[in-house]
């Protein structure tokens, strides 16, 4: 038979966004199938297609979880080691995790029940979930933290990232963030530039954003702008080649400052918009940017 150029067992936290990936991968062209029990899986990969069947080699995206008939993730585990070394097939696994409290947030907007827990608290089910999944955790080869992501933001990570363009590329995201609300669970790499002055003193800055042009060239009016921004551009210009080298699937560089909206921003576009010039192709983010205002917890420049 003509096997599938590409395998991605799909896994994670019920709540974590499973069905969002599926569909954003069907619609990109590749086979999908969810919840298949996984005593068929060795007859699916091993079933010929039938003569004229539309896509004999179109990638396979395989959605496996907890309520999967037959679930063992240690099984599961050792069933994907021996897909890839005695028969060679190309299988990734794609594990989708998300903070207890999120999960336990999105189960209660939706009030839906969790799998785990019909009779129970949704977190007694996240926290079975979470121990019974440890072990395809831990083996994945690919993990998205979707505690901060929408649906949509989600899906255009699946789309940049496994789309037939971005394949063999890694997915660059460039985001901001506030500190005031906690680091990005998900960040490669994270820079800190609450150095930089802050336009939330200027009365008349502190109503816009990192997006506006008055706010940005006020942040670039700080002595060490320049200098920094350079540096950190380097940097990157040095490391985002040696990931891409050593197959390094997804590189998320977040930029922080006291409250996510005016320093962090700027930064944040503004480097993006220097690795386009250089080539890459990142999506930004900007996670706190319709947020109330945090940056009197960092003191006015009087007060210090």
């Amino acid at each position: 038979m003509t096997r599938p150029k590409q395998i991605l067992l799909v896994t994670g936290m019920s709540g974590a966004g499973k069905s969002t990936v599926l569909r954003t991968l069907e619609d990109l062209g590749w086979e999908v199938a969810d919840n298949l029990p996984l005593l068929l899986l060795d007859s699916l990969l091993d079933t010929a297609p039938a003569a004229g069947a539309q896509g004999d080699d179109r990638p396979l995206a395989l959605g496996i979880g907890a309520r999967t008939r037959g679930f063992d993730a240690e099984s599961i585990v050792r069933r994907i080691k021996n897909l890839r070394e005695e028969h060679g097939h190309d299988i990734g696994t794609l594990y989708l995790d998300c903070s207890g409290v999120e999960l336990d947030r999105r189960y209660s907007e939706t009030r839906r029940r969790h799998p785990l827990a019909q009779d129970r608290p949704a977190g007694d089910g996240i926290a079975r979930e979470r121990e019974l999944l440890a072990p395809l955790r831990r083996w994945a080869n690919r993990l998205i933290d979707t505690t901060a992501l929408s649906a949509n933001e989600l899906a255009q990570q699946i789309r940049h990232s496994f789309s037939g363009d971005g394949l063999g590329e890694p997915t660059l995201s460039v985001m901001s963030f506030g500190f005031a609300r906690g680091v990005p669970p998900n960040a490669d790499l994270m820079f800190d530039m609450r150095f930089l002055r802050n336009p939330h003193w200027v009365d008349s800055l502190r109503p816009g954003t990192g997006r506006d042009a008055d706010v940005s060239a006020y942040i670039a009016d700080d002595p060490a702008y320049a200098d920094a921004l350079a540096r950190i551009e380097d940097l990157l210009l040095l490391l985002l080649p040696r990931y891409r080298a050593e197959g390094k699937s997804y590189v998320t560089i977040a930029f922080g400052c006291t409250g996510g909206r005016h320093r962090s921003v700027h930064v944040a576009e503004r480097v993006a918009a220097r690795l386009r010039d250089d080539g890459f192709s990142p999506t930004v983010t900007h996670r706190d940017l319709q947020t109330a205002p945090q940056d009197s917890l960092e003191g006015s420049p009087a007060a210090r």
